[in-house]
């Protein structure tokens, strides 16, 4: 079996420990590994498969024995360091913003569109952790019955902003059931006890950047202009996003071939009996890497359409596990590899 040679730059981060994680329990065969992270982490252990292997800096130089790198330090680290690593041989796969919307740089789900894969020029993007679970979710009914239209709430867990997100939880949580003023750092508002319609900054369209996320990336992952109608909401839970969506479709269809087909989608997990209290919850997708799709139902305001309620572990579908899914892809496909690398 070949192996090959793995980096992770924001190895120390929130999705960057759990790369760790799911790169331990993927097929990949590692011949070595490289944890990169800031300056400041040089020297800090990081476990890999029964193995400590000590944090170097992300910088130049440091991608030329490497195969593939998985990026998780941000969007301004991957805009320095992404072109260098593709330069010194190595291909990337990048969880940042940065790259995503970019024409030469495939956006990709392994379950939905892996053959764009065959497209990368050295780049690979991932797409933002709420997109990730709703094409998961809408491949299998665009393809049955045709998709006219998607209206979608996101329910989104405070760890979609990091370690930051997370802390900022914690301590409001203990400062309001203390009685002690609140210090607000991550978000606009109050987030303890408190639902905020607002996820990163507003456009003059009156959307937040969050919202049109869903709607460009859903466009070049299915490859097709679906009207997309998004509303993000930021929610006092630490890891798990869920969805509320309504989908109109083209064709006429029956309940039952609806569960049929999620039945047989790759990636999909129905929970879905309403009698004994059973549909996705947040608290139950930690640590779980498929999508969980439930109140599955028609929409009789329109023709021919559902509502659904999906929910998936933002840090691990949503970021960790489907880049890790890439570079399994990747080499599924004889994408990637020490010839591959040195043909480039």
């Amino acid at each position: 079996m070949k192996s090959y040679r793995i980096a992770i730059v924001g190895v120390l981060g929130a999705v960057g420990s759990e790369m760790v994680r799911m790169l331990e329990k993927s097929s990949i065969a590692v011949e070595f590994f490289k944890p990169l992270d800031t300056a400041e982490n040089v020297g800090e252990l990081v476990d890999f498969r029964g193995s400590a292997w000590a944090v170097q800096e992300a910088k130049e130089g440091k991608f030329e024995d490497i195969d593939i790198a998985l990026f998780s330090a941000g969007a301004l680290a991957s805009k320095a360091l992404a072109p260098i690593a593709v330069a010194e041989g190595a291909v990337v796969i990048d969880n940042s913003s940065q790259w995503r919307m970019d024409e030469g740089v495939p956006l990709v789900v392994p379950e939905v569109n892996s053959e764009a894969l065959r497209t990368h020029s050295g780049i690979i993007a991932n797409p933002n952790c709420s997109t990730i679970q709703m094409v998961t979710a809408l491949k299998p009914l665009q393809d049955a019955f045709g998709i006219k239209r998607v209206v979608v709430s996101t329910y989104q867990a405070v760890s979609g902003s990091g370690t930051a997100g997370i802390e900022e939880l914690r301590e409001q949580t203990s400062a309001v059931l203390a009685n002690e003023a609140v210090d607000i750092r991550t978000y606009p508002h109050q987030i303890a006890f408190n639902v905020i319609p607002q996820i990163d900054d507003f456009l003059e369209n009156g959307y937040t950047k969050e919202e049109w996320k869903l709607v460009e990336e859903t466009h070049k992952i299915l490859g097709a202009d679906i009207p997309v109608s998004p509303t993000a909401v930021r929610v006092p839970v630490y890891r798990g996003h869920s969805e509320s969506i309504n989908v109109e479709f083209e064709r006429s269809f029956d309940l039952d071939e609806v569960y049929l087909v999620f039945e047989t989608a790759p990636g999909i997990l129905i929970m879905d009996d309403v009698a004994k209290g059973e549909y996705p919850l947040a608290i139950e997708c930690e640590g779980k890497g498929e999508v969980r799709v439930g109140r599955i139902r028609r929409d009789f305001s329109v023709k021919s359409g559902i509502n659904m309620w999906v929910v998936s572990d933002n840090l691990l579908k949503g970021a960790a596990l489907n880049t890790v899914q890439i570079a399994e892809k990747l080499i599924h496909l004889g994408l990637v590899g020490h010839e591959s690398a040195n043909s480039r």
